[in-house]
């Protein structure tokens, strides 16, 4: 067998940036993919439908797509490591796309979003726990009463829901509305009724087929951060990347300048900040993950595309004044695993980046070392200048890709899960991969769940 190259390499200069990298050696020896614990062995996700894992109360919560296409959610307590599993929809659509995202009602019960990523006459569902803290029971499936204006009637996908306690406990969903474009509503009965679908983000003067990819953070106060590309950079050359917040029925940029208020939507590339312009350096860009720090000033991650074989991880922070960019590494070219003689068709699906939403000073990420995809941990203390970076997998039999932290991690439970290919990954609508997290695998029991029946079995995990 060939022997591996050392996973932590000793300090390094970015020649490409100056930037300083001192590799750590981790306070926890990195140990392979196949040492932690699975949330599921059978899941799947997406990075635009979020959050898609979160915490309370000493249990993480999760969702995802499994191989034939079921939504499931996923629990896991801290304290046993017991994981309980339950299926929202069975059979669903087998799309990674599909992924439910999740946020917590004043009442303390879970609710979850989800839609079919391609099809005709597509719709949004919810599915909400019927009591706090009673993970097996949950009410029947809802289809949502979303009035969307577009002529088309496909198109939608990426749900992302967000509750914001100053308006009155506020539930706003943003999505890919049927237009393909960033698409915002609201409901103050927590989903019963919603307002009209508004277009939040469009490019003007672009055929009406072009598609601007959003993320979004929320404070859950007062405050939602998005940001936006031109489009997909399959089909926009030099795509950029720009941010803008709502916030009180307006939208500002980041040094406070309003933009418009919700009834002057949509929101022109011109009017909005200005992150990363593609037109000037002509290297094409895709976004990943966006947070706030603790002035709530947004932070995000992204890649910079080169060249479809170079990927470039970008950290950029608004600083109250600018925008910080710096290139942390090369991230490789894109995961999924090509067909002989076949050309990829999504040649910009990078391992992924993400920030730590408690601590935006974090990032984990994803980049192949001895021709695996492993999980990385960085950290600066200086706003992005200098970094620190130690594995948190090594020598794994098989690829990580897609990291996603855990919104309002806690200390007792997992803090970063991520995809582990130890099925395949060839296309979004061809994988089998697991759900990992940072906990060793022999501390977790698992159990599943059919939510009609409301039944747990329990059987230990391998």
């Amino acid at each position: 067998m060939k022997s591996r190259k050392p996973h932590i390499l000793p300090s390094a200069i970015c020649l490409a940036t100056g930037l300083f990298v001192h590799m750590l050696t981790p306070t926890h020896a990195a140990q392979p993919a196949e040492a932690y614990a699975d949330f599921t062995a059978d899941g799947t996700w997406c990075w635009f439908s979020s959050p898609r894992a979160l915490s309370r109360d000493g249990k993480t919560y999760s969702g995802w797509a499994t191989e034939d296409g079921s939504i499931q959610a996923g629990e896991v307590e801290h304290a046993t490591g017991r994981v309980s599993t339950v299926t929202l929809h069975p059979q669903y659509q087998r799309d990674d796309h599909d992924n439910p995202a999740f946020v917590f009602l004043p009442d303390g019960r879970l609710m979850a979003f989800y839609t079919k990523h391609s099809g005709k006459n597509q719709v949004i569902h919810s599915r909400t726990t019927s009591k706090p803290g009673v993970f097996a029971d949950w009410d029947p499936e809802v289809t949502l009463a979303l009035r969307d204006d577009s002529p088309r009637n496909s198109g939608i996908s990426y749900c992302n829901p967000h509750l914001l306690t100053a308006e009155n406990n506020t539930l706003y969903l943003l999505w890919r509305g049927c237009s393909f474009k960033p698409t915002m509503a609201k409901s103050a009965d927590f989903g019963k009724t919603w307002t009209p679908a508004q277009v939040v983000f469009s490019v003007e003067g672009l055929p009406k087929s072009n598609r601007p990819y959003a993320i979004y953070a929320s404070n859950k106060k007062d405050r939602i951060h998005m940001i936006f590309t031109d489009g997909h950079p399959r089909n926009e050359k030099t795509n950029s990347v720009y941010y803008v917040s709502y916030r009180d029925g307006a939208f500002f940029k980041a040094d406070g300048t309003r933009i418009c208020g919700v009834d002057e939507l949509p929101i022109r590339p011109a009017q909005a900040d200005l992150v990363y312009d593609a037109k000037k350096t002509g290297v094409r860009a895709w976004i990943f993950d966006l947070a706030f720090d603790e002035s709530d000033r947004p932070v995000l991650a992204y890649t910079r595309l080169p060249e479809e074989t170079d990927h470039r991880y970008h950290y950029a922070r608004w600083n109250g004044q600018q925008w910080l960019d710096t290139e942390l590494c090369a991230g490789g070219k894109w995961f999924p695993q090509t067909k002989p003689d076949q050309k990829e068709t999504e040649p910009h699906y990078s391992g992924g980046l993400v920030l730590d939403s408690n601590n935006p000073s974090v990032v984990y990420l994803s980049r192949p070392f001895e021709g695996v995809w492993e999980i990385e941990r960085w950290t600066t203390a200086d706003g992005g200048k200098s970094w620190k970076s130690e594995a948190v997998t090594a020598r794994s039999k098989f690829d990580n890709v897609r990291p996603f932290v855990v919104n309002d991690h806690e200390p007792d439970g997992p803090t970063v899960l991520w995809m582990n290919l130890h099925g395949r990954y060839v296309h979004f609508t061809d994988y089998l991969t697991a759900i990992k997290m940072d906990r060793p695998a022999k501390t977790t029991r698992a159990q599943t769940a059919e939510v009609s029946r409301g039944q747990l079995t329990e059987k230990t995990a391998p």
